[in-house]
């Protein structure tokens, strides 16, 4: 029997069971009745996503359409395809969808902000993408679901079967196809669960630029009516860990706007890494996971169904998915006002940039651009010396247009709103990874703390000569011989040429750049 049944034969969608917006109990029941799932120890359900545990960046496609075509940067990021391609795979997830006993659909919200909201519908064979997306999108009243009309963006997941690969442009089985003009992602030959929610954000990152609207892959917490920070940091930087903070509010953890009114979250939910989680640790996350969260790809027991964390053997990126608000401290609506800081966070592996500094706009818009933060040796095969690593706005991935679109929105907002933005640097000082020793993080949330307090911001401060920085020569509760890289260093000679080493892959990074960017954002780089 379908539950809230919906017509989809528009879409050449002819299935007899149609589950619509069942709640999470029901998806429970259908995910474990499917042989799918089961119930963690925690009463979350527990799933795989099948081969891939992973985004798959290099099937990503978007449609080349005269409209939309002088607005995204294309390249490795924005992959091309012709509109013959999408129709066909559009028909090949239609036809498979079609051979299902019964598909799961979800209509909900992306964006919290009435004004700029845009509404999703989810369409796919799998109870647990169903309960995914419920958790993500933000979930409509039923009053706002019997009125909820013709969707923005529809995703049709048919990831169980694959791309043909001889179809034109195709290089695997696997293909995530995007067309901006009729407002459709195709998924196949892929279970992971993030392609859905990263294609609601690449959506979101067409949109919203083009309404003059910042969208941003950061977090956001809050403490104050005026009091809101936003957090930018790849990978490994200490985002989720320090935008976490009890006496402060969380907005959200990935996905933000800045619109004339201030920021909202776009997601209704939160998509956490679980691999060596403790409620030590991260107590917020841990208790998080109950009933109605998903978690992918974790090990646990077999008679107990107790989880084991620590256990990387399906994959290193192990993933909780459940709503904001069993965050304790959420703020719901995850909507607040215009960012008092604006924190860019970087894990310096080669130890020479500050544990923190001020950026002018110009120098804000650069490391914007620039999203750097460094892998440490001995990461991957035959890495002996930190590897710098840039992701353009801190999500590459993720743009559309190109990344001097999304940091000329920033400089606006930056000037119009007198937001302060800082570097932080959360990675190694005296020293490059393996002679110097990691920022401790008790020193990097003094850091944290003092940008809050705003006793940071008034510091007496010196200019780093290559970077041309203003780091702040005291703050309390941090030694003053590490704030000034260069005097933390034994060896001043290995700095001057570590510090040279990394302005030259600055430099170098920003040449894909600069065609875009103008000779104010060029010029706050390092000279070497």
């Amino acid at each position: 029997m379908s539950v809230n049944p919906i017509d989809l034969s528009g879409y050449g969608l002819n299935v007899s069971n149609i589950i619509h917006n069942a709640t999470p109990a029901r998806l429970y029941e259908f995910a474990i009745a499917g042989n799918h799932a089961v119930i963690a120890a925690s009463g979350a359900l527990a799933t795989r996503s099948g081969d891939k545990t992973g985004r798959s960046p290099k099937d990503k496609r978007i449609v080349d359409h005269p409209d939309s075509t002088d607005d995204i940067w294309w390249g490795d990021v924005n992959i091309r395809l012709a509109d013959r391609s999408f129709t066909i795979n559009r028909q090949r997830a239609i036809d498979y969808l079609n051979t299902r006993d019964a598909i799961y659909v979800f209509d909900g919200f992306a964006g919290w902000d009435p004004d700029h909201r845009i509404k999703v519908r989810v369409i796919a064979e799998s109870a647990y993408h169903a309960l995914f997306m419920h958790n993500m999108l933000i979930r409509p009243t039923a009053e706002q679901l019997a009125s909820f009309g013709d969707p923005n963006i529809v995703i049709f997941n048919a990831g169980a079967f694959p791309a043909n690969p001889h179809t034109a442009q195709m290089t695997s089985k696997t293909s995530i196809d995007l067309s901006i003009e009729t407002g459709e992602l195709v998924i196949l030959g892929t279970q992971y669960a993030g392609e859905m929610k990263k294609g609601v954000f690449t959506v979101m990152n067409y949109l919203m630029p083009k309404r003059g609207v910042l969208s941003m892959h950061c977090s956001a917490n809050q403490a104050s009516e005026d009091d809101l920070t936003l957090f930018f940091g790849l990978s490994g930087t200490g985002k989720t860990t320090l935008s976490t903070d009890p006496h402060r509010q969380l907005i959200g953890d990935d996905e933000h706007c800045w619109s004339d009114k201030g920021v909202f979250n776009i997601e209704g939910g939160c998509y956490a890494k679980v691999i060596h989680l403790s409620q030590e640790n991260e107590p917020e996350i841990f208790d998080a996971i109950r009933y109605g969260a998903v978690l992918e790809n974790v090990v646990f027991d077999e008679t107990t169904h107790e989880v084991n964390y620590d256990d990387a053997s399906i994959t290193e990126n192990t993933r909780v998915a459940y709503p904001i608000d069993f965050i304790e401290n959420a703020k719901i609506p995850c909507v607040g006002p215009h960012p008092k800081n604006i924190i860019f966070l970087t894990c310096d592996a080669f130890g020479v940039l500050p544990p923190v500094s001020q950026l002018t706009t110009e120098q804000a818009m650069y490391h914007f651009i620039s999203g750097y933060t460094a892998k440490t040796a001995g990461t991957e095969m035959n890495v002996n010396e930190p590897t710098a690593t840039f992701s353009a706005c801190f999500g590459a991935a993720f743009l559309v247009w190109h990344p001097a679109k999304y940091a000329e929105l920033l400089a606006e907002q930056i000037q119009k709103h007198g937001a302060k933005a800082w570097l932080v640097n959360t990675g190694w000082a005296g020293g490059p990874y393996g002679v110097g020793k990691r920022m401790s993080l008790k020193h990097t949330r003094a850091i944290i703390d003092a940008i809050h307090s705003g006793s940071l911001g008034e510091a007496e401060t010196q200019t780093d000569a290559v970077f041309g920085l203003k780091v702040p020569i005291t703050c309390d509760g941090v030694p003053s011989e590490i704030l000034s890289p260069r005097d933390a260093w034994a060896d001043k000679a290995a700095y001057d040429a570590s510090v040279k080493k990394l302005a030259g892959l600055f430099q170098q990074n920003f040449k894909t750049f600069e065609s875009g960017a103008s000779d104010a954002i060029k010029n706050a780089g390092p000279v070497v």
